[in-house]
């Protein structure tokens, strides 16, 4: 089992470095549309889940694992025949046809936040101070505004601090700041749909992106947490005061938030008749360690964890890749961040190499 390790800036800078060369920093903002013009779809909403989620306590369980292994949660039966998920995603196992599971992502860059946060948004990390533009970036530069609407918004805002004063790759990069997000907080919102998201602050977000990508706007980010301090995120080190997240929150809040939002927003598509071409993507920046800490928590682990896809033209009710019996390490179809970025702008009928998007889920 890899031993999950710890850095600071010098090692983020000097392992980032490596990621995917230099032609990779123009690859993402020379991405041209796909020479077949009918797209799956016209618009996606990213759901990042700062902190990174554990692939075993949530969308990966192992139950014949040992107990420091396994977790304390059970898997429970979806509406797809073999697909198993946590038992605190009951919504989520009700609608698994509409959703598919990536259980093979992984990468074996410095295991921080960061590192994972620029490398799932953009497809890879900065070098020499170079960043590279978000997904939403490249699709305000090739497909420009919309219905008067901007091409790209992140709600309710930025990530902020997460240990390493870096960026989290969420910004236009070489770009250059015409093609920056705009930010769109989320006010209180008093509407009985809210009832079905969650009264909760991620439910509101929820709810405000499919709000936006009804009036045209083509990418909306939203951001679970801006940090992953000082609140309970999915960053579940169970450390104490300044990162207090432990798995007893997985159940009684994260979870269940995660369940009413991601659930009410597919059936809101849906029901408008908005799924078929609008993408959805759920995504930490990487999963956690096996085996629990000495708290009860877990760590970071970059070596293996699960993401979901939706709508857009994906193919529902799959289950793409597998990790090893204690899911520490991917055993089959191993899924990479640039693979998960090119997956994002092909759906939205944009190509970017040397990156290809999972056929699989695309078709």
């Amino acid at each position: 089992m890899r031993r999950p390790g710890t850095a600071d800036r010098r090692d983020f800078l000097r392992l980032g470095a490596g990621s995917l060369g230099l032609s990779s920093l123009t690859s993402a903002a020379s991405a041209m549309p796909a020479s077949t013009p009918e797209r799956g779809a016209t618009s996606c909403i990213i759901l990042f889940l700062v902190g990174g989620p554990s692939q075993l306590d949530t969308w990966d369980m192992k139950p014949a694992a040992p107990a420091e292994i396994r977790g304390p949660f059970r898997p429970v039966c979806t509406s797809v025949p073999g697909m198993q998920i946590c038992e605190h995603f009951p919504r989520m196992a009700a609608m698994a046809r509409r959703f598919s599971i990536v259980r093979s992502v992984s990468h074996d860059s410095s295991p921080i936040h960061e590192t994972g946060q620029q490398l799932l948004q953009t497809g890879g990390l900065a070098q020499a101070g170079v960043e590279l533009p978000h997904v939403g970036s490249v699709v305000a530069h090739q497909l420009g505004a919309r219905r008067g609407m901007p091409p790209f918004v992140i709600v309710p805002g930025q990530i902020g601090n997460t240990g390493v004063n870096v960026g989290h790759g969420q910004g236009s990069g070489v770009l250059g700041h015409e093609y920056d997000p705009r930010f769109h907080p989320v006010a209180s919102i008093h509407d009985r749909d809210l009832r079905r998201y969650g009264r909760t602050h991620f439910g509101r977000s929820c709810l405000q992106a499919r709000r936006l990508v009804e009036r045209g706007v083509q990418l909306v980010t939203v951001n679970m947490f801006d940090t992953v301090f000082d609140k309970v995120t999915w960053d579940c080190h169970a450390d104490g005061v300044s990162l207090p997240t432990t798995l007893d929150d997985y159940r009684t809040t994260l979870c269940p938030t995660f369940d009413s939002g991601y659930s009410a927003l597919l059936e809101d598509l849906h029901d408008r008749g908005m799924l078929d071409s609008t993408l959805v993507v759920a995504m930490g920046e990487f999963g956690r360690t096996p085996r629990l800490n000495a708290r009860g928590g877990r760590d970071h682990w970059p070596a293996a964890w699960s993401i979901l896809f939706a709508g857009g033209g994906v193919h529902g009710g799959q289950v793409i890749g597998a990790t090893n019996h204690i899911g520490a390490e991917v055993r089959d179809r191993p899924v990479s961040p640039p693979e998960v970025s090119a997956s994002i702008l092909s759906a939205l009928g944009l190509s970017v190499l040397p990156a290809q998007p999972i056929h699989e889920l695309l078709g």
